[in-house]
Order: structure tokens, then sequence, then C-alpha cells
């Protein structure tokens, strides 16, 4: 709640009378070197550039490598099982 102060005249009239910053010499922070870059942000910018080439030569590479679906096919989860058992059996053999 507002204090029983308080009333919206007063803070216009704060508000209208606070000085303007009115410097001929400030130009808003737009001076001399304005717009200007400096050769490190160039260096900076172009390794950024080729981390992000190699970052995306070896994101191809590895999705490359990918199986096109991750289901295991119906026939192979069924013989998975008895594959193991019949390496075993074949090595207790001998």
């Amino acid at each position: 709640m507002l204090s029983p102060d308080f009333s919206v005249g007063s803070t216009v009239a704060l508000v209208a009378v606070q000085p303007s910053n009115t410097n001929d010499d400030d130009k808003g922070g737009q001076g001399e070197d304005f717009g200007k870059s400096s050769p490190v942000g160039l260096v900076l910018l172009i390794v950024f550039f080729i981390a992000v080439f190699f970052l995306v030569k070896s994101m191809n590479k590895h999705i490359k490598g990918l199986p096109a679906s991750f289901d295991e096919p119906a026939e192979a989860s069924e013989d998975a099982p008895a594959a193991p058992a019949s390496s075993k059996a074949e090595k207790k053999k001998d």
C-alpha cells in the first residue's frame, strides 16, 4: 500500500525538476573511436570461425557413424540370448 503522504502530483514534479545533462562535448558515446574495431577483435572472430568449423566437422563425423535406427530388429532380439549360450557350450567341450 502507498503511504498517506504519497501524491502523484509531487512525484511528477520531482521528475520534471530534474536537471538535464546537455553537454556540448558529450556525443552520447559516439566519440572519435565509435564504430572502429581493433585487430584483436578480428583475430578473435577468425579463431571463433575456425573453432566452429572444426566442431561442425567433428559432429558430422560422429553423426555419420550412428545407425539409421536404434530399434533392434525382432529376429535379432530372439537370437541374442541363444548365441552366447551356444558359444559357452562350445568352450566347455574343449
